[in-house]
């Protein structure tokens, strides 16, 4: 892994990895791909090459991919949960054929390709406590449904034609950086603004609602971590089970009020995302990326709380 593609290199998850990316691999080049209208800036921008790189467009990928002689592209295109459900054939183009087109460039030019599942590939029939890696996956939204047709189609291109597909299924992400934009797993994130500017909290998933969660740094390392891990010790690619806290609101709000005793939260609840979130698993069983490439998170609820009010009052206060 030394010269990488980081196609959606802007969002949530894209705009902390390119630049870990570019920190930590030694003598790599990081390409921050992107679209109009979301370019990067500041840090971001000045800290490497970045090229416009619209997933729906196979071409480009290709042109960029043999400019930059890529051998690894982080695929972070997509729509998350909620927004998928307002516009599940935009959700379904960008995440399935942009899927497509980036495994056809990988297939050509020899590349590596890593694109995230998530908890959302599960349905309501899946096992909701301790989740296992391989188990029934039928979910009820569109974002669930690209995760799962992503899963199976980068497992076809690594039988078919030896493309180095790998993957992570992701909790729900927890960051200071980059807000996120549109799902389920939103409110954790949220709530810590709330409550570092000293607001109330409107809550839009019910208490009782335990999901998986992580902190960004943790999130991070897996999807590194995943690329560089050795494949002959690899049983499973696409995707491995990632794991490292669940709670539902009233858990987080108690965690949250250690720190701010005042602290309020009501409920307005969404239906959209508690319909979603209700056929989520309650925690995942990551023992097979535990034992297949030491995958170990770094942070539990409490050292994440503190961690995030501590940069949210040197970001917002």
């Amino acid at each position: 892994m030394t010269n990488i593609l980081v196609i959606g290199s802007t969002g949530q998850i894209g705009s902390e990895l390119t630049m870990k990316l570019r920190r930590e691999i030694a003598g790599s080049t990081v390409v921050a791909g992107y679209i109009p209208g979301a370019e990067p800036k500041g840090e971001l921008k000045e800290s490497g090459p970045a090229e416009i790189c619209n997933v729906c467009d196979g071409s480009q990928i290709a042109d960029i991919v043999r400019k930059y002689d890529i051998d690894t592209i982080y695929n972070l295109a997509a729509l998350l949960s909620a927004v998928a459900e307002r516009k599940p054939l935009m959700a379904w183009d960008i995440q399935m054929n942009g899927l497509i087109n980036i495994l056809e460039v990988a297939r050509e030019h020899g590349c590596a390709v890593f694109t995230p599942s998530s908890i959302g590939s599960f349905g309501p029939g899946t096992p909701r406590d301790n989740t296992p890696q391989d188990t029934i996956q039928r979910p009820t939204s569109m974002y669930g449904v690209t995760k799962v047709a992503t899963e199976l189609l980068s497992d076809y291109y690594f039988h078919k034609y030896g493309v180095d597909t790998r993957s992570v299924r992701f909790p729900g992400l927890i960051s200071y950086t980059t807000l996120p934009g549109g799902g389920t797993t939103d409110y954790a994130v949220d709530i810590y603004y709330s409550a570092v500017k000293g607001e109330e909290f409107a809550c839009p998933l019910a208490a009782g609602t335990f999901m998986d969660m992580m902190y960004m740094p943790d999130a991070l390392d897996a999807a590194v971590k995943i690329m560089q891990a050795d494949p002959a010790k690899l049983i499973h690619r696409n995707s491995f089970n990632i794991a490292s806290m669940s709670f539902d609101p009233e858990i987080v709000c108690a965690e949250i009020r250690k720190h701010y005793p005042d602290f309020r939260m009501r409920y307005e609840i969404d239906p959209v995302r508690q319909t979603i979130a209700d056929s989520w698993p309650n925690r995942m069983d990551d023992s097979c990326a535990r034992a297949e490439w030491g995958w170990e998170p770094s942070y539990d609820l409490a050292s994440m709380t503190g961690d995030m009010i501590l940069h949210l009052k040197e970001k917002l206060l």
